[in-house]
């Protein structure tokens, strides 16, 4: 069985945000509840400031402590695939991971609006536009159809009161033929199959494939251009690698920042 991993080639990113926007489409986002999100930042000092940016995914680690804090196993690692995806039929809504996550990419619906209504700016609470139907936490026109909607593998608009997140597009990936290496969108047999995130990348600066198979692009990449992992030291071993700096690759966290003020 693949472990699906993620390469992104920090030098070929552009910061365009089409991965943020597709998969906002895709798996039916709340405004600001970006499950892939593009951080900004600047680095360096006055006159030699430089603007950065850094997209983040779920990383979907391989000992992610999300999953040790749960205390209705509703956060879980999938064998099949190593997707770490949440339950909403057992998530209860604590947060635990939340605040176990290293990495801040887990949502809670149900707080202020990050973008509409009082407190997020211009616009309305998009949730008062669409109400939800009782079911869901909101109900847009647009959403997927009703079929598409997997509750126990975290995909669909959620319920009030659940944890949502990144799944990797688990209800693309998870249909990819058995033994298949990359998932590459410009393969015509296997583009269905790739996350929105790497199917709309303009410079093509993702990657997607088995990290368990040595002879995958991803596993190549890595080995070749010295991938590196976010915040490695905290022992949840990410599936989601960066390339960077070619003979000396680093991540944000690896490296002198500045915070923009």
């Amino acid at each position: 069985m693949a472990k699906w991993g993620m390469v992104i080639d920090l030098d070929k990113c552009t910061g365009c945000q089409a991965c943020t926007t597709a998969c906002a489409m895709e798996n039916n986002r709340l405004p600001g509840e970006n499950w892939q999100d593009v951080l900004f930042y600047t680095e360096g000092t006055y006159p030699s400031a430089q603007l950065k940016w850094f997209p983040r995914p779920c990383f979907h680690c391989e000992d992610p402590s999300c999953v040790h804090v749960c205390p209705t196993k509703a956060t879980y690692k999938d064998p099949n695939g190593g997707f770490v995806l949440i339950d909403w039929n057992k998530c209860i809504g604590c947060k635990y991971c939340m605040i176990a996550c290293p990495y801040g990419v887990r949502f809670y619906t149900d707080e202020k609006p990050v973008v509409g209504g009082p407190t997020g700016g211009p616009g309305p609470d998009i949730r008062e536009v669409f109400p939800g139907d009782g079911k869901r936490s909101w109900n847009p026109p647009w959403r997927a159809p009703d079929a598409r909607d997997d509750w126990v593998h975290g995909v669909g608009i959620q319920p009030k009161g659940v944890v949502s997140k990144c799944t990797f597009c688990y209800h693309k990936v998870s249909k990819a033929p058995p033994g298949t290496p990359d998932l590459d969108e410009d393969d015509p047999a296997l583009k269905e199959y790739v996350p929105a995130c790497v199917r709309t990348c303009p410079p093509k600066a993702r990657y997607f494939g088995d990290l368990d198979n040595p002879e995958s692009r991803v596993s190549k990449l890595i080995a070749d251009k010295r991938g590196v992992r976010l915040k490695d030291e905290t022992g949840n071993k990410p599936q989601v690698y960066y390339l960077s700096g070619g003979a000396g690759p680093a991540v944000p966290s690896t490296r002198e920042t500045v915070k923009k003020t």
